[in-house]
């Protein structure tokens, strides 16, 4: 013990350093040597970390990219449902009236068929009860009737059976018309049967 107390002793004196500074100077080493690995520990964890959180801020703009994507076609797909319920809908109502149409024009037919004089009968009025209800129920669906009297002849609204040429009569003007067309949501249901002029 005493020889390296006097080994240090020398070298103190020969390095003109304190005991003190000597003894702070192995402390800092040590310290040093200690930071260093710790240091590098943290520099590798805050490397994995950093790592972590970009795979995972990667991962977070994949799955908003595809929940994006998917609200995107459910949206679309709502619309086109939505598009095809309507056109059913309104495929199912024409094909109805279509269906209903010969009845309607069986009760025309039939109240036409009445005599003056039979007209005030309660039969004739029965009759007549029921074709206005009939033609009540088609205007709330939104079945309308195509008007022929004293129109221009259009092809995309009426079927022109018969044609004439007379003087009284303008171009392409509608003479008489000899069955009903019917309209629902601007699509022809049936087209009106006529005879049209010159």
């Amino acid at each position: 013990m005493q020889i390296l107390m006097k080994g240090r002793k020398n070298l103190i004196k020969n390095k003109d350093i304190s005991p003190e500074e000597t003894a702070e100077e192995t402390k800092k080493k040590s310290s040093k040597a200690k930071k260093e690995p710790q240091e590098e520990k943290k520099t590798k964890k805050q490397k994995e970390s950093d790592a972590k959180i970009e795979a995972l801020e990667n991962e977070i703009s994949q799955l908003n990219d595809k929940y994006l994507r998917v609200m995107a076609e459910y949206d679309n797909f709502k619309k086109r449902t939505q598009k095809e319920k309507e056109a059913i809908y309104t495929d199912s109502v024409g094909d109805t009236v279509t269906e209903l149409l010969p009845v309607l024009d069986n009760f025309e037919r039939a109240l036409a068929s009445f005599s003056d004089d039979a007209k005030e009968s309660e039969f004739y009025k029965g009759f007549e009860m029921i074709y206005t209800q009939t033609q009540d129920i088609f205007s709330k669906l939104g079945v309308k009737t195509i008007e022929t009297k004293d129109s221009e002849f259009d092809p995309n609204l009426h079927n022109a059976v018969m044609h004439i040429d007379d003087e009284e009569y303008g171009e392409n003007v509608i003479v008489e018309e000899f069955q009903k067309g019917y309209i629902y949501r601007d699509k022809v249901i049936r087209y009106s049967m006529v005879k049209v002029a010159n």
